[in-house]
């Protein structure tokens, strides 16, 4: 209820509205609606009370809740739902208790903080609090399994869609799963998988950004390797964040906007694909890879490869030439490129 009156004030503007219209509008007490107003300045919202002419919001906010996230989000499947935590595990794990358990497609899943969070191949997923962008989506898409890795491409190039739109910040796409910023990871993708051999049940799409990590909130190993949105914007000066309240309030503003130009972007490619136009999702996702044309290197089987990078498949597999002369298709795997994570060759 506290956020329906909130979409009240929002749309009176710097209009007061009383506090017997609020309760008229929702069918409940003054004393109610003065508990709700309460509660939302408790979240931080700032709403003046005038005896004689009632409540209005004095500035809209950057607030990170459900409401803010979806109000006029304008999406058709990504965000339509949104449960948001201050602190959990693993976005991507809640998301699939909740898809096992039957929630709607596009139920979205975000954080403050993550304890466990994770990527590929079992690693981690450094995820500080009040940092980073931490979201995991539950889509079911009507398809076979072995169309469904083509969602990883896709919310690479829904991410640096994103982040350009928000910030200017221009990013690149390291197969499989890396958005990197000069040649530093800058957020990270994890798709997981629930299937039949003929068919997807559901698939949980997880994306980590790095928003305002400063290079001493990275561990020593990821330091030289990864970077922040701020940093990368110039935002972030030096080794700390400037102090006060505005600076804070910016921060969460600008995660706020990212969050949802993300969920409008992943919807977007997401229809695309239903809609059969996967090979314009994949043309885009060549458009911003730093890994075509590109020297990089591989093991399969405990052999180690070099080659060049051609292409990928509409599976999303990549192919390399590699140097002794046979093209190999990487279905998942880690590869190395040259001048990107420390690879010199």
């Amino acid at each position: 209820m506290r956020y329906e009156i909130l979409k009240l004030l929002k749309e009176a503007g710097s209009d007061y509205i009383t506090g017997v219209d609020i309760g008229s509008r929702f069918g409940i007490s003054r004393s109610a609606v003065w508990k709700h107003i309460k509660e939302l300045r408790n979240e931080g919202y700032s709403i003046e009370s005038s005896p004689k002419l009632g409540y209005r919001l004095l500035a809209d906010s950057g607030h990170l809740n459900p409401f803010e996230i979806m109000n006029k989000l304008g999406t058709r499947t990504a965000g339509r739902e949104v449960v948001w935590f201050d602190e959990i595990g693993s976005t991507n794990t809640h998301a699939a208790k909740l898809a096992a358990d039957g929630c709607a497609e596009g139920m979205t899943v975000v954080a403050g903080m993550q304890t466990q969070g994770r990527g590929r191949l079992g690693r981690n997923w450094e995820s500080p609090k009040g940092k980073g962008i931490y979201l995991s989506v539950v889509l079911r898409p009507p398809m076979a399994p072995a169309e469904a890795p083509v969602f990883t491409l896709a919310a690479a190039v829904a991410a640096v869609r994103a982040i350009y739109s928000v910030t200017g910040v221009r990013t690149g796409i390291k197969w499989p799963n890396d958005i990197t910023c000069g040649g530093k990871k800058i957020s990270g993708i994890l798709l997981e998988m629930n299937s039949e051999a003929d068919r997807v049940n559901w698939i949980i799409l997880g994306i980590g950004i790095n928003y305002s990590q400063t290079p001493e909130d990275f561990p020593p190993e990821l330091r030289d390797r990864a970077v922040s949105v701020l940093s990368a914007t110039g935002v972030i000066h030096g080794k700390t964040i400037p102090d006060g309240q505005k600076n804070a309030h910016d921060e969460q503003a600008g995660r706020l906007a990212l969050i949802r130009a993300l969920l409008r972007e992943i919807d977007s490619v997401y229809h695309h694909i239903l809609s059969g136009n996967t090979d314009e999702i994949l043309d885009e996702w060549r458009k911003y890879s730093v890994t075509l044309g590109k020297e990089v290197r591989f093991s399969l089987k405990d052999t180690e490869y070099t080659g060049t990078a051609v292409d990928i498949t509409e599976s999303g597999s990549l192919l390399v030439d590699c140097s002794d002369g046979v093209r190999r298709e990487l279905l998942s795997g880690e590869i190395s490129i040259r001048g990107i994570f420390g690879y010199s060759g």
